[in-house]
């Protein structure tokens, strides 16, 4: 299977945001901006690995560094920054434009991990990749720290699920 070059998979989406869109500080509503992450994510996923489908195996972090107002665009850009046999990480920016005076802002950062699915739902390989820039080599460098802290908050997360009850809070 042939590497990819990280800008091969290269999404970007920008949207003005709407008065639908704004919570109650008058602020891009998290929720909003976590829908686009996945949305452009899943299409960076797929446009590398070439499938029908891929899923998300976790969302890592979303990082709000700066609110988003209604005067603003919101870009998103993401890329496939690293990958294992089966699965590929994610990174995803936000850009936040100031409509009336052009000034530009990193608002957020995420990292999601996607899986590659063949027709019978199967997880398969996907291609490795390959970074060009200093920013897509500075996040393929540091991928493999963010992957042993993916394997350890996931079995973190598996122990705790075995404490969680799945009593309903009226027959308890």
């Amino acid at each position: 299977m042939e590497a990819k070059r990280a800008k091969e998979s290269l999404i970007v989406s920008t949207d003005q945001v709407l008065v639908s869109d704004l919570n109650n500080y008058n602020t891009l509503f998290g929720g909003v901006l976590m829908k686009k992450l996945d949305n452009c994510a899943t299409l960076s996923a797929r446009r590398h690995s070439r499938v029908r489908e891929c899923v998300t195996a976790s969302t890592d972090s979303i990082d709000f560094l700066y609110p988003i107002h209604q005067s603003d665009s919101v870009c998103v850009e993401s890329f496939v920054s690293s990958t294992g046999k089966r699965s590929m990480e994610i990174f995803c920016k936000v850009i936040a434009e100031d409509m009336i005076h052009g000034d530009r802002r990193v608002a957020a950062t995420a990292f999601l991990t996607f899986v590659a699915l063949d027709d019978d739902k199967n997880p398969v390989e996907v291609p490795s990749v390959i970074p060009q820039t200093e920013e897509e080599k500075f996040l393929y460098e540091s991928a493999n720290e963010r992957a042993e802290r993916r394997k350890t908050r996931r079995k973190e997360s598996k122990e705790l699920a075995e404490h969680i009850t799945l009593l309903k809070p009226w027959d308890e």
